[in-house]
């Protein structure tokens, strides 16, 4: 008997599933930050509500000057779709724009769909991400004691899409056991000894909780005793939904709901440094990385990691996205116009950005993660972020 694809798809359920993106060409290959799958019957899209650009707050007087390097970035991915050929190949003609100009060309070139959520209202949630620094070894010592793993050769990713049409950019993780497929090791079998072999451990850092904020960052820098600066980025997710800890410590009584940041969450494990292992693990994703190659074109390292769309991210102008909740082929790589606030005020922030990553937090239509860049400084905006905020998807006219 033929199994339906939903039927098929509930039967997996023995093994977490995940959505992301299409894999992008090497060099680099990099997704963020998986997206966990929500069945075909129960994800409602957002629909697309055509718009003027005089509904888009602050349009006028967004300076497009850093949006437009990022949209540039976007084109070197996307121009090869049909559906992007021609605005890439006229958005490079332009040289040295000056802001009328670019503004003119959007306007000329593009209409601003806004999203509307499946229940009619036109908000969602809008956090932040960046990229830290850790400080690390490429051997273990007394200090760095905490593992970065490469991604385990265990590790099965099965494309259910290849299989069923209606399940593109499925994925089902797992690990073979005799002739069964299992779910792959939790974040707390992994760190309990069910880790990969130690040659798969790329780096060795001092701090457990920065550890693990890499993970739920996705990249980052691990700086050696030497000086020298190692980029890692996503390579591999175990396949299990995210836990947020930071819930956990609130229904605990640990933390209240205002302090349930990064930054409290940091605080609050250094004052528990007992408790703190045990609370971990309770997160049973686990995410494996890839060393960067040095970019030889960006020696100052100001451009920010490869997002899921395989171009740099740009701090201030790039966001994460579900790629679900905008038009097939159109998703990854589009002008997204922002209106939130800025991080725990209620002081507009509208701009222009793109859409150059996904996440594993990311889902549903009107969600975002607003990039802020690298070190302490884009970290303390990242870890406060978590606004009410509208969006706006251009598309080519």
């Amino acid at each position: 008997m033929k199994l339906s694809p939903l039927l098929f798809f509930l039967l997996l359920g023995a093994c977490t599933t995940v959505q992301i993106p299409p894999p992008t060409p090497t060099p680099p290959v990099v997704e963020s930050k998986p997206v966990e799958a929500i069945p075909p019957s129960i994800y409602q899209p957002p629909t697309l509500k055509p718009g003027d650009w005089q509904s888009l707050p602050g349009w006028s007087v967004d300076d497009l000057l850093p949006a437009w390097d990022a949209f540039l970035q976007s084109c070197t991915a996307i121009k090869k779709q049909p559906q992007w050929l021609s605005v890439c190949e006229q958005a490079a003609l332009l040289q040295s724009p000056k802001e009328a100009m670019l503004r003119e060309f959007f306007e000329k070139k593009f209409l601003p769909h806004q999203l509307i959520n499946a229940d009619g209202s036109d908000e969602g949630l809008i956090t932040g991400y960046y990229e830290p620094l850790l400080k690390g070894s490429r051997k273990p010592t007394a200090r760095y004691r905490f593992p970065i793993y490469a991604a385990p050769e265990d590790l099965l990713v099965v494309e259910l899409g290849e299989v069923y049409p209606e399940l593109k950019n499925m994925r089902l993780r797992g690990r073979l056991q005799g002739k069964k497929v299992l779910p792959y090791y939790s974040r707390a079998e992994i760190e309990n000894g069910a880790a990969p072999p130690s040659e798969k451990i790329l780096l060795w850092v001092e701090d457990a909780v920065e550890l693990f904020f890499l993970q739920i960052q996705g990249s980052g820098r691990v700086q050696l005793e030497n000086g020298e600066v190692v980029r890692v980025g996503y390579a591999e997710q175990n396949g299990h939904p995210y836990k947020s800890i930071g819930k956990l410590l609130v229904a605990r009584g640990e933390l209240p709901l205002a302090q349930a940041s990064m930054q409290g969450i940091k605080t609050w494990g250094q004052k528990n440094q007992s408790k703190l292992v045990e609370l971990l693990k309770q997160n049973p994703s686990f995410v494996f990385f890839r060393e960067l190659p040095a970019d030889a074109s960006d020696p100052s390292g100001k451009l920010g990691p490869p997002g899921s769309l395989g171009v740099p991210l740009t701090a201030g102008r790039s966001i994460a996205i579900d790629p679900r909740a905008l038009p097939q082929g159109m998703g990854l790589g589009a002008p997204v116009f922002l209106s939130t606030t800025w991080p725990n005020t209620e002081l507009p922030l509208n701009r222009l950005m793109l859409a150059q990553d996904t996440g594993g937090a990311i889902k549903g239509g009107i969600r975002a993660d607003f990039f802020w860049g690298f070190g302490e400084a884009a970290g303390n905006q990242a870890g406060k972020m978590k606004q009410r905020g509208k969006m706006w998807v251009l598309l080519p006219q």
